[in-house]
């Protein structure tokens, strides 16, 4: 229902009275229009809220996705994942084998130190028996000396004695032993002079032996493993 008023306005140019009349019948509806609208969007805002609170987080960030899409997604996660824990695992394998591959080059060199060591501990302990040999050896050659210079003393009617017998008989047991540890006496008589072997103290002339060759010898020389224990002590022809 409507309602009129009326207004009495005053026209400035005739100074007459005019009556107007207001209809407050059309300003009504536009008033709960504008009314109404705020409540309108007040409402869909809180049925938006609602709807928004009902959906998922994943619906939220992909509304238009595929279930099967998603699905995928998934498997290709899963399918990088194991392909990282792979190469992980390849990964420590190729390190697990350089370590087997620095051990086993550590046990090799020290096995080959440990063979060398045990073969220059047996040269060691060979040269130091034969220098032990050898100081010993150099000490009963000078009692060989005087064995073969008392037997060479003897006169020829002695020489069957039991005494003279019984010396020889030892003399002759020591150089059995001593070749047996492979000492020997060094050819020097009629052999070229040898500064390797021979000890030369005097010359002398001779027609039976060369110029450069042994014509005497003073003391016999001996050799013990192929070295020489003592040189010959002999005389050269000039």
């Amino acid at each position: 229902m409507s309602e009129e008023s009326t207004d009495k306005v005053i026209n400035k140019d005739t100074g007459e009275t005019v009556a107007e009349e207001t209809s407050t019948a059309d300003t009504a509806p536009e008033t709960e229009a504008e009314e109404a609208a705020p409540s309108e969007e007040a409402e869909g805002t809180e049925n938006a809220g609602e709807a928004a609170e009902t959906e998922s987080p994943e619906e939220a960030l992909e509304p238009d996705a595929d279930p099967q899409e998603a699905g995928e997604q998934k498997k290709s996660w899963a399918e990088r994942k194991a392909e990282k824990k792979a190469q992980r695992s390849d990964k420590e394998k190729e390190e697990l084998k350089a370590k087997i591959a620095d051990f086993e080059d550590r046990a090799k060199r020290q096995l080959a130190e440990f063979e060398n060591f045990r073969n220059r501990s047996e040269k060691e302990k060979a040269q130091s028996f034969d220098m032990g040999a050898r100081s010993v050896l150099e000490k009963i050659l000078p009692v060989v000396d005087n064995f073969e210079r008392g037997l060479a003393a003897i006169p020829e009617d002695k020489k069957d004695d039991p005494y003279v017998s019984g010396m020889d008989k030892i003399y002759r047991q020591l150089m059995t032993e001593l070749d047996k540890m492979d000492v020997k006496p060094i050819e020097a008589v009629g052999k070229e002079f040898d500064p390797a072997f021979h000890n030369a103290v005097m010359q002398t002339e001779s027609e039976e032996y060369e110029s450069g060759f042994v014509a005497q010898e003073l003391l016999k020389g001996y050799t013990y493993h192929g070295t020489v224990l003592r040189h010959s002590m002999v005389s050269v022809v000039q």
